[in-house]
């Protein structure tokens, strides 16, 4: 007993399908173009695809794409590059980033690889690249800490000081005049005083 036929996945591989069966049924070539509304040699295309490789072969086909450029030994091998640092390689700063690694794909296997790539590469192999810290090799922690603690509370201190009283700018709804006499209502403009 044979398996019943598959549903077509969307209307296209429907119209091929259907195609195949009017084509059995005897219909000719420009009946079944006109049936389904489309050029004589999308048919003849179809049938020819039919006749080679029966109905499988008008079934949707997905693009299989390029063959990977690193061999699965190779990628095994660059998992343990990665998993050794990027001191080991040669790199200053024990951080890997897509540029880094890229470079050593082009030094160890001779392929070149964009970094934006790299990055879908390294995710697949389940690593994930780390961004570089980027410090100043000047920076005294001490001074930092220092700064912090004394200098920094005085500094807001006097910020909420000169705040002081708003006249509007900020309160888009209802602001008081400049007079401090009535409340205008504004929005999109500058504050407006009654009292002049």
């Amino acid at each position: 007993m044979s398996a019943p036929p598959r549903e077509p996945t969307n209307w296209r591989e429907g119209r091929r399908l259907r195609a195949w069966e009017l084509h059995q049924q005897g219909w000719k070539q420009t009946a079944i173009a006109a049936a389904l509304g489309v050029t004589q040699g999308a048919v003849s295309q179809w049938l020819k695809r039919g006749r080679e490789g029966g109905s499988d072969a008008l079934r949707r086909r997905t693009a299989p794409g390029a063959a990977p450029r690193l061999t699965t030994d190779q990628r095994a091998h660059l998992v343990e590059a990665l998993a050794r640092g990027a001191i080991s390689v040669g790199f200053v700063g024990d951080v890997w980033t897509t540029k880094r690694i890229a470079a050593v794909i082009k030094e160890v296997f001779g392929v070149t690889y964009h970094p934006a790539h790299v990055s879908r590469l390294v995710r697949a192999l389940d690593h994930s690249p780390q961004l570089p810290e980027t410090r100043a090799t000047q920076r005294d922690e001490a001074a930092i800490t220092a700064w912090y603690e004394q200098r920094w509370p005085d500094l807001k201190k006097r910020q909420y000081r000169k705040a002081g009283r708003s006249c509007g700018w900020m309160k888009p709804a209802f602001t008081c005049c400049q007079h401090g006499y009535t409340r205008t209502r504004h929005v999109d403009r500058p504050p407006s005083c009654a009292y002049r």
